[in-house]
């Protein structure tokens, strides 16, 4: 995944960057970046790996020596951005949130159009932000390359582009991703979490739409082009990756979670002594399920994070689950001889929650019940990078449908059948991974539950994970 922020000003825009940028930490654990311009020293820009160490502190040091009034940063799960980019249209830095499924078609079409050559090469793959200015200097201006963008890239793709005197924003062409403005005095900021500026003291501006073009600077912020009429905002921004207080769409993300966790309560009678979240994702749906269900809402285990800030840190997936284990420390009082009822955001592997699981039981619990805040998943995201899997075939709901149908070869039909929640086929898979992940009983929440919970209409809505539809 990914996020981005900038900002234009009339006085030092450094600090807002900093911290707009950081506030987007949650989103990625790979690099972060700054790039500003300002009259005294132009073009400015830091990339450092943040794997190991938050981005505050890798770029703490360096801030005295940046200066300007314009500039755009980002956390990215993937490649090194922004990049500084000399080109018949100008020098300009240029940073994206997005995933790009054509990317050697779109690489030969640069060599036609005339682009010699790529030098960012990370991993020995083409820096997809490259390939995007690359693309964008094919126009004969930054708005019409952008646009073209839009054309072309199959995925999605939001886009900031800094010049000297403001800042192109540009939204994906199905707003799957967020493109927020905000404003205060002398100052706009372009943010992907629209909970980035709040302590910085802006007010909201606008949200742009699918596919909409704005451009900023310090006195105002002007449509370049309009929005598109479709939208698939993704809908695991809710559930999963988005900032508990920022707003989708007008939609707020706890909020969002309190209400999914009360639709899981009200169609469930379970018999439990302890409404639990597992941390931090969880945490806002058991709320939700308890205050609706009106059992006890505890935390018998808490997380630490002083020295372990991300759990899926390590390349290395048993080196990941090593490490969510190790954070989680047990309040046995609340735990031994104790019906639970835990809550999680979702299902991917199964592999952490199903050693949650073991470690509450080696932890003296008596029931383990689990209700995941989302469906199913059942099919791996092709629009945005959320996740490092490389193969459907990692998904839990993938290895049992397998192992009931006795062959991998399954149709997306087939896998359809399995998504609805009032099929046969639904309940067997269910029950399957229930026994694999040893819970006493296994719920999961249902699509219609979650796009309620929401509360925008589903057709402006992705739910391909879960039900495979675009």
């Amino acid at each position: 995944m990914g996020g981005f922020f900038g900002v234009a000003s009339k006085k030092d825009c450094v600090l807002d960057l900093y911290f707009g940028v950081d506030y987007h930490s949650h989103l990625g654990t790979r690099r972060g970046g700054l790039a500003v311009f300002g009259k005294e020293n132009g073009f400015q820009r830091s990339i450092h790996n943040i794997e190991n160490a938050p981005f505050r502190t890798k770029f703490e040091r360096e801030i005295d020596s940046f200066h300007g009034n314009v500039g755009i940063g980002c956390i990215s799960d993937g490649e090194a951005q922004p990049l500084l980019v000399n080109s018949h249209l100008g020098s300009f830095a240029i940073t994206t949130v997005g995933r790009i499924n054509n990317i050697d078609e779109l690489r030969d079409m640069c060599f036609e159009f005339g682009t010699t050559h790529f030098l960012e090469m990370s991993g020995g793959e083409i820096n997809p932000t490259e390939l995007i200015a690359a693309l964008i200097n094919q126009k004969a201006s930054i708005e019409e390359g952008l646009a073209f963008v839009q054309e072309v890239v199959r995925g999605s793709m939001s886009v900031l582009v800094l010049t000297s005197e403001g800042i192109y924003c540009s939204r994906d062409k199905f707003g799957r991703t967020p493109v927020v403005i905000a404003h205060k005095e002398d100052t706009y900021c372009v943010t992907f979490e629209s909970s980035a500026y709040l302590n910085l003291g802006y007010s909201h501006v606008k949200d742009l739409g699918p596919g909409e073009i704005v451009y900023i600077t310090s006195e105002y912020h002007r449509v370049l082009k309009g929005m598109n009429e479709k939208m698939k905002m993704c809908s695991f921004l809710w559930v999963y990756y988005g900032y508990p207080t920022s707003d989708y769409e007008g939609k707020n993300v706890e909020i969002m979670r309190n209400n999914c966790g009360k639709k899981l309560a009200q169609r469930d009678d379970v018999d439990v002594d302890i409404v639990a979240g597992v941390p931090d994702s969880g945490l806002a749906h058991a709320i939700g399920y308890a205050n609706e269900s009106k059992k006890i809402f505890a935390r018998p285990f808490i997380k630490y994070t002083p020295t372990w800030p991300r759990s899926f840190m390590p390349q290395n997936q048993i080196e990941r689950n090593l490490i969510a284990r190790m954070k989680l420390i047990p309040v046995e009082e609340l735990i031994k001889g104790k019906k639970l009822l835990l809550i999680d955001d979702s299902i991917v592997r199964g592999t952490q929650l199903g050693e949650t699981t073991d470690f509450l039981y080696r932890s003296g619990a008596k029931e383990v019940h689990v209700r995941p805040a989302c469906p199913p998943i059942m099919f791996g995201c092709k629009f945005l990078n959320f996740s490092r899997t490389s193969s459907e075939m990692d998904l839990m709901t993938r290895k049992v449908i397998c192992n009931l149908e006795h062959t991998e070869d399954i149709s997306d039909e087939l896998l359809k059948e399995y998504a609805n929640p009032d099929s046969e086929k639904y309940k067997l898979m269910v029950e399957e991974i229930r026994k694999r992940l040893h819970f006493t009983t296994l719920d999961f929440a249902r699509l219609d539950e979650l796009v309620e919970s929401i509360g925008l209409s589903p057709c402006k809505l992705c739910t391909y994970c879960w039900n495979g539809e675009e």
